[in-house]
């Protein structure tokens, strides 16, 4: 049986969740896809891991660090936006147990009431995620982001407590 838990992430995690945030793979369906600095990273963590609103985690399995997941409770009532990537050699089937693992966290420990997505209408891959996690479509920020090149729009998802809980 694997061992799996989410962990708040330290000072020591830094370089390696900046090396799957800065991965390919991961950087592509980001809004900022330069190259993050390792002291561009180490700003945002010092700065962000201050803030009682955000959540900063690291997800193992068999105590081996594989992905990182961030909630951010954006207003009163408990709804938050959610974040979260795997290390690109992550065995398969990570993602699916990382999703898990959050949203048990969201809406046990830090007892949510709404979890919501935003994912560039590009990454099908993703959408397709926050659908086998339950979440439900819930518009369409049309041409909300641009990558320098040209427009795309932000598919928004949101799942609710009520929701995860009847799955």
């Amino acid at each position: 049986m694997i061992r799996q838990k989410l962990r708040p992430m330290v000072d020591a995690d830094l370089e390696r969740v900046l090396m799957w945030r800065n991965h390919p793979e991961v950087c592509r369906y980001m809004y900022t896809q330069h190259e993050i600095t390792l002291e561009e990273h180490a700003r945002w963590f010092a700065k962000a891991s201050q803030d009682s609103a955000r959540h900063l985690l690291v997800f193992e399995c068999d105590d081996t660090p594989l992905g990182f997941v961030s909630i951010h409770e954006t207003g009163r009532g408990g709804v938050a936006d959610w974040g979260f990537y795997a290390s690109a050699d992550a065995p398969q089937g990570t993602g699916r147990r990382l999703g898990q693992a959050a949203l048990r966290y969201a809406f046990g420990e830090a007892k949510l009431h709404k979890l919501c997505g935003q994912v560039l209408d590009y990454n099908v891959r993703s959408i397709r995620f926050h659908e086998r996690l339950g979440f439900i479509h819930e518009g369409v920020l049309r041409q909300q982001h641009f990558d320098g090149q040209r427009y795309h729009d932000v598919i928004c998802l949101g799942l609710l407590l009520s929701e995860w809980q009847a799955v």
